[in-house]
């Protein structure tokens, strides 16, 4: 009798310690956290296996990752060929979304507001700082423009938004090029920083006469003041799900190494011009094969069932070709 009891406080252990293995740990990006939530609220209901994803950047995932402190790491901004190799880690884009500029000021409604990239990148070098500046003033003819400074918001994290938004600028503005360049993390010249999407959200909706950027789906949950923008052919655009598929239709995930691409300034009459892939990060040889393996289970499962919830969100999916691309270089790259 005593022999049974071992056994089976024995195996109640070991059924304890594989659930415990297979318990997956994800941090990174702000910019997927409201659909990688999403995902892992439906994928719990349906298997019973938990996901936890902490958003806190794309450069504090990168960290965690290459620490070896989580199953994966996600980030907007993509790790070169050369630099994954060197990490042990292998890449692949998950989602793809699009960054918008966010203002708050009174009597302007969503989309109403229009900016091109060149005075985008003049407010946050500091050119620009009352809103009714001529340069604002001519793209906008039609609104009513207060008198007043602009306060202007920026990322205070490691940041892949930053990553993107910078690198924009940087494609638009010789001058930003020239004195900020593009990066996770910058030296603004001007304006006050937040963490995360989350804090730039909330300190542009807190701050009257501001400016920001902040990723679409953030934007929307928030009902914040967004901005139309002129693209790469000199078309307005606002931002909705068919101008970010125009911009992420001319991707070529097959012929980028270690899938790094950067989508911003695409060409097209449709593009949004700041659209942007999302990136999940994975050790090649995981220290933890059962998590590693939950976490691919998970990916697999919202690249199949995910779909319905990311467009909701208007992120844009990725395309069922790429998927298979990315499916072989689970089978390639990852040890289990």
């Amino acid at each position: 009798m005593n022999f049974m009891k071992i056994l089976l406080g024995a195996g109640l252990v070991a059924a304890a310690t594989s659930a415990l293995a297979a318990n997956v740990t994800g941090a990174g990006a702000t910019f997927p956290f409201p659909l990688y939530s999403k995902w892992a609220d439906a994928y719990h209901k349906e298997t019973g296996n938990n996901l936890n994803y902490q958003s806190i950047g794309s450069g504090g995932g990168i960290k965690q990752v290459q620490a070896k402190t989580v199953t994966f790491g996600a980030t907007d901004m993509p790790l070169k060929a050369e630099q994954l190799e060197k990490d042990g880690l292998t890449q692949w884009p998950m989602v793809m979304g699009a960054i918008v500029p966010v203002v708050n000021l009174e009597s302007v409604k969503p989309g109403e507001l229009v900016f091109d990239g060149e005075t985008l990148a003049d407010i946050y070098l500091g050119k620009i700082t009352k809103w009714n500046d001529l340069a604002i003033k001519k793209l906008n003819p039609n609104v009513t423009l207060p008198n007043e400074a602009i306060a202007v918001v920026h990322r205070s994290d490691g940041s892949g938004t930053t990553f993107n938004f910078t690198n924009y600028l940087s494609k638009v503005s010789a001058d930003w090029k020239s004195k900020v360049g593009e990066g996770a993390a910058v030296e603004w010249p001007v304006g006050v920083g937040a963490k995360g999407n989350e804090g730039v959200s909330g300190n542009v909706g807190q701050s009257r006469n501001s400016i920001g950027y902040v990723e679409y789906a953030y934007a929307k949950q928030n009902k914040m003041t967004y901005a139309a923008m002129v693209n790469r052919v000199g078309a307005i655009v606002q931002p909705n799900v068919e101008t970010f598929q125009a911009a992420a239709s001319n991707a070529d995930w097959a012929k980028a190494p270690g899938y790094y691409l950067v989508l911003t300034d695409q060409p097209g009459e449709r593009s949004w011009p700041v659209t942007a892939a999302t990136f999940i990060l994975m050790r090649k040889e995981p220290s933890n094969k059962i998590a590693s393996a939950e976490a691919i289970k998970f990916f697999r499962w919202a690249f199949a069932k995910g779909s319905k919830t990311a467009e909701e969100l208007d992120y844009i999916p990725m395309p069922d070709n790429v998927i298979k691309l990315i499916e072989k270089t689970w089978s390639n790259d990852i040890k289990s």
